[in-house]
């Protein structure tokens, strides 16, 4: 079903008004969210007071049940705090961690807050890049380490992988752990896609189920946001096992954090208490989206891309092309994608493919029109 979303002040839509342009940038989908979370906002809104609110004991108790049906982790309620986004979730995590001038990990190409949040927080930002082995993007250990430095306090971990689609394995998980205890790190991990595996044979691992001396230096983020379509309603979490780490995350937040919103609430409730079926039925069209996707890429001259494991985002290697700036190339063909240069990945793009399927057809076919007309590239 086409949902018309110009004039509504969407980010993703209105960024090109005006325009014969198809918006696959932002993540966030096409479709409207399940039928639970909009029958409880209606419900909530025809109460009509929104009055300042309390996190609700049902959505604690929801969250802890599904943590604890889908990935076996008994969560104590005292280790949940909430968050208007996961975005705040990681500037606060880079304040908890160290002092100003204190150097913060992570791995790219990674989605753009990881590259911003640790110079808005006064620490040095060490980027190490992910390694292609094989079409399927990997860590590099041995980098990693290398680029440590003995003021390195904090790794950011983005799993299931923005923009790479990529679900880290059990092995990688436990050599990342293995390395934040030899050089006591915190590390924070943002597991906001979690919901979206579409590889059937792999899946989700939080990093800090691995074990409980794991646990102590880990910052979990999580949303609904993501999965159930509900970005705009704004209600995140973080679980901090470690009650010193907690304090310090808390402290970080005092007096700049709002607290999350009523109808944020109330959507997530729903969500996590009655989305099930809409979310495997997501997962089937996201799958058959991700093939078809795969597939026309493949096919175009000049373009690749790994397989994606998770998430609704396709990261494109444009390189071969040598397009300039590949990102306004696509623009100018009728299709908007993000630049990957904001990511940590010049010469890629990233496409989303959380859309209806005849939008995305139009778009690859646009994208495929655009690269075999003669341009400036090789």
């Amino acid at each position: 079903m086409l949902i018309d979303r110009k004039r509504t002040a969407s980010l993703k839509w209105d960024r090109y008004s005006g325009r014969d342009v198809l918006p696959l940038w932002v993540a966030d989908m096409d479709f409207r969210s399940p039928p639970a979370v909009l029958e409880a906002l209606h419900q909530r809104i025809d109460h009509g007071v929104f009055g300042y609110t309390l996190v609700p004991r049902e959505l604690v108790q929801a969250v802890r049940a599904l943590l604890w049906e889908e990935y076996d982790w008994e969560v104590q309620e005292q280790w949940l705090v909430w968050l208007p986004g996961l975005v705040t979730g990681l500037n606060v995590a880079c304040r908890a961690a160290g002092e100003d001038g204190d150097d913060v990990a992570t791995l790219t190409p990674v989605y753009p807050p990881f590259l911003s949040a640790p110079g808005l927080c006064r620490r040095n930002l060490v980027a190490v890049p992910l390694a292609q082995v094989d079409k399927t993007w990997t860590i590099d250990f041995d980098r990693l380490e290398r680029s440590l430095t003995p003021r390195t306090r904090l790794l950011l971990l983005c799993n299931p992988h923005n923009p790479v689609g990529r679900v880290f394995s059990r092995e990688e998980l436990s050599s990342l752990a293995a390395l934040c205890e030899k050089h006591d790190l915190i590390l924070c991990s943002d597991e906001i896609h979690c919901g979206l595996i579409l590889d059937e044979d792999k899946v989700h691992i939080p990093f800090a189920t691995l074990d409980p001396q794991v646990a102590r230096r880990t910052i979990t983020l999580m949303a609904p946001s993501k999965t159930y379509n509900i970005p705009g309603l704004g209600c995140s979490f973080a679980v901090i096992p470690d009650a010193g780490l907690k304090k310090r995350f808390l402290q970080a937040m005092a007096g700049i954090v709002p607290h999350v919103n009523t109808l944020g609430f109330t959507a997530a409730l729903a969500a996590y208490r009655e989305g099930g079926p809409w979310r495997l039925a997501l997962l089937d069209y996201l799958r058959e989206n991700r093939h078809i996707v795969q597939k026309a890429v493949d096919s175009m001259p000049g373009l690749s891309m790994s397989p994606v494991e998770a998430t609704y985002l396709a990261w494109i290697d444009t390189r071969e092309t040598g397009i300039e700036h590949p990102d306004r190339f696509f623009e100018e063909a009728g299709v908007g994608l993000s630049n990957g240069a904001e990511f940590g990945g010049i010469g890629f793009v990233r496409l989303n493919f959380g859309c209806p399927r005849s939008v995305l057809l139009e778009a690859l076919k646009r994208m495929e029109s655009a690269l075999r007309r003669p341009h400036g590239g090789k």
